[in-house]
């Protein structure tokens, strides 16, 4: 009896096993698929923007639909140049959220570290209320926001939008300092021995070993001022000062608009994106999967 029941349980593993590992690969195949399926559907409206701004404005209202321009034609990327201030655009932009970005890995890396490595009273509590300010919607501090830049003096400069934005960012501090949790106690502990005091600490044995968290953070505080528009609208009236999304915007006419131009537009903003995003990918991905685990 019992070789029996041995002899059934050695014949109905090898089975159950492989049934097991074909289970686990029709799930992953199902998973890989509906992930592609995704990736698709996010990179069509890009590419329709991309092969749009080779097209002349009747082929975009061609119907039925075409995709690929016959004939392409780079007649647009010749004449936004003339139609919009784009290079006064770019350099506000870039102005801006270089700006908000050095602030933001400036002081969000040190309130992280603050908030994961110094004892001090009510520091659970008072992280938890900086957490808590995630829940606020921008909106609706943008009035508050406005009444203090106005008493500042500060409205219809960058600086209304480059201070608020780069001085108080809770998201980054949260990823920051999850990371910083990660990190062994003991290189700290060694620095301690050796001489070195808190700031020494932060600035030479922290911020080196947060670089991927740094680089993960700092692409996307970089993207959100980049492509805002709500704030430099609001605060931003000359439009000298106007950055890329409001220089955009004269595009819209009042009774037409020149998709070709738009769609040109978009493409040039979209570019100083693609490009950062393929120089520091490793760091990004590195940087989310790693704060992940923490």
């Amino acid at each position: 009896m019992t070789t029996n029941v041995q002899g059934t349980t050695a014949r109905t593993t090898p089975a159950g096993k492989k049934a097991g590992g074909a289970g686990r690969f029709g799930a992953a195949a199902a998973l890989h698929a509906l992930l592609m399926v995704g990736a698709v559907l996010m990179f069509l409206p890009f590419l329709w923007m991309v092969l749009s701004s080779l097209k002349t404005t009747a082929q975009i209202y061609e119907i039925p639909l075409s995709w690929i321009p016959d004939p392409l034609t780079f007649e647009g990327y010749a004449r936004i140049w003339e139609a919009i201030p784009m290079i006064q655009g770019f350099a506000n932009s870039f102005l801006i959220a270089g700006s908000v970005l050095a602030l933001n890995l400036l002081t969000c890396s040190m309130a992280a570290y603050a908030f994961a490595r110094l004892d001090f009273p009510l520091r659970g509590p008072l992280f938890i209320l900086f957490l808590a300010t995630l829940m606020i919607p921008f909106q609706a501090t943008i009035i508050p926001i406005f009444l203090i830049m106005v008493q500042l003096g500060l409205v219809d400069n960058p600086l209304s939008i480059i201070l608020p934005n780069g001085l108080f960012q809770a998201l980054g501090v949260f990823l920051l300092r999850q990371f910083i949790l990660g990190l062994p106690r003991e290189l700290e502990e060694a620095a301690i021995i050796d001489g070195a005091n808190r700031w020494t600490i932060y600035w030479r044995v922290i911020l080196p070993l947060i670089r991927p968290g740094l680089a993960a953070f700092g692409i996307f505080a970089f993207l959100w001022n980049w492509n805002d528009f709500f704030r430099p609208l609001i605060f931003l009236t000359s439009p000298e000062n106007w950055t890329l999304t409001l220089v955009l915007n004269q595009l819209r006419g009042q009774y037409a608009t020149d998709w070709t131009l738009v769609m040109v537009g978009s493409t040039i903003v979209v570019l100083p994106i693609l490009v950062i995003f393929v120089i520091f990918q490793r760091q990004i991905i590195e940087g989310i999967a790693t704060t992940g685990l923490k």
